[in-house]
């Protein structure tokens, strides 16, 4: 996401990955999301990035809705930290529930673009 202020660019890429997500933009994910990206889930797996959209457009990871709760910022220089606590209406593996999730991302500025390095999601 291209932004001269950190924090709103941060923001922005932060809950533009969440649009993603609910709409099963798989695509927009793969450009919002380092080459390297990994998501860890609650789960304790560091899942690729490839891996995971794969099982999105696979439908094993369907995001209905995303509830923001509350989000905070650290940014500095070329890097930034996000932790924001979400619920999550989602059909994963088959099984539908709402889950309280706690993200905590990692984001690096490469030129103007926030990048997303690594997800954990925690519950909360």
């Amino acid at each position: 996401m291209r932004t001269s202020d950190p924090h709103s660019g941060v923001t922005d890429a932060y809950r533009a990955c969440l649009r993603a997500m609910t709409d099963g933009d798989t695509d927009t994910l793969d450009d919002l999301l380092d080459g390297d990206f990994t998501l860890t889930h609650i789960t304790g797996y560091a899942q690729p990035k490839a891996e995971w959209l794969a099982q999105m457009r696979a439908g094993q990871f369907v995001y209905h809705s995303v509830d923001e709760k509350d989000m905070a910022v650290e940014a500095e220089g070329g890097s930034a930290h996000v932790v924001g606590r979400i619920v999550t209406d989602a059909t994963v593996y088959g099984a539908h529930a709402d889950w309280r999730l706690r993200l905590t991302i990692d984001y690096a500025r490469r030129d103007d673009t926030w990048t997303a390095l690594r997800a954990v999601a925690t519950t909360w």
